[in-house]
């Protein structure tokens, strides 16, 4: 049996990714910071599901991550759905710092964590919950945009660096557009995509192994166009919402 770790898997993507899997015969390891809704998950398939209380942003959380590890007996996917972002046109220092500590920090913590494990047992699969948002800078959520850029280069550093070491370690960066889920409570965007359906086109990258997975294919296209405008013009575009 294939055993997974999903971190943030108590609501949202990282939630219906874990159900999928489970569907699946995935042995799966949850994480989340609410005990309570991952014993409430964990309660609809007890003999596949292992849970662990932990949050990113704490120095313990790579201890919690092994002891997880440990309860599953090994791990095959390290998957990371954990990550806040808000709207901050007043440019708030503790909304920016507080990005910083989850997207950053947190994402740094877990994923060098999964990699050491990797290393270690010589083989495995990193995926990792981005963003589009890295493509360009939205001024609307400066330190959102720009930590989902700084995850985006980071897998890619993780992944030459596996390269350069010779490790049998892939790595899916995962980019969706407007996803309903608790980052995005409004409901006010265009394109917004349910977290089931996400989670369905996420399950067919994590099979193919994927290197980058842009969900869906609308965002594919809007992401190809983004880039080619000039950066003199997209600081004069009126990026609402």
């Amino acid at each position: 049996m294939k055993k997974a770790i999903i971190i943030g898997a108590t609501s949202g993507i990282g939630q219906e990714v874990a159900k999928l899997l489970i569907q699946q015969g995935w042995h799966v390891g949850i994480v989340g910071r609410r005990e309570e809704a991952l014993r409430t998950l964990q309660a609809t398939a007890p003999e596949q599901i292992e849970i662990e209380k932990l949050d990113v942003t704490e120095p313990d959380a790579p201890e919690r991550l092994h002891r997880l590890i440990d309860k599953l007996g090994d791990m095959d996917l390290f998957f990371l759905s954990s990550g806040v972002g808000n709207q901050n046109r007043d440019l708030k220092p503790e909304i920016e710092l507080n990005t910083a500590r989850t997207n950053v920090e947190g994402f740094i913590r877990m994923v060098t964590t999964a990699f050491d494990f990797f290393k270690e047992r010589g083989s495995g699969h990193i995926a990792v919950i981005s963003s589009i948002a890295g493509t360009k800078g939205l001024g609307v959520a400066p330190a959102y945009s720009a930590t989902k850029r700084f995850q985006n280069t980071y897998i890619d550093a993780l992944a030459q660096l596996a390269r350069m070491q010779h490790l049998n370690i892939c790595f899916t960066d995962i980019r969706p557009g407007f996803v309903a889920t608790d980052l995005l409570k409004s409901g006010k965007y265009p394109m917004l995509m349910q977290a089931d359906r996400v989670a369905w086109h996420i399950i067919k990258a994590l099979k193919r192994k994927k290197r980058v997975a842009v969900i869906d294919g609308r965002y594919g296209v809007l992401v190809f166009f983004w880039r080619l405008i000039p950066r003199w013009l997209w600081e004069r575009l009126p990026i609402k919402n």
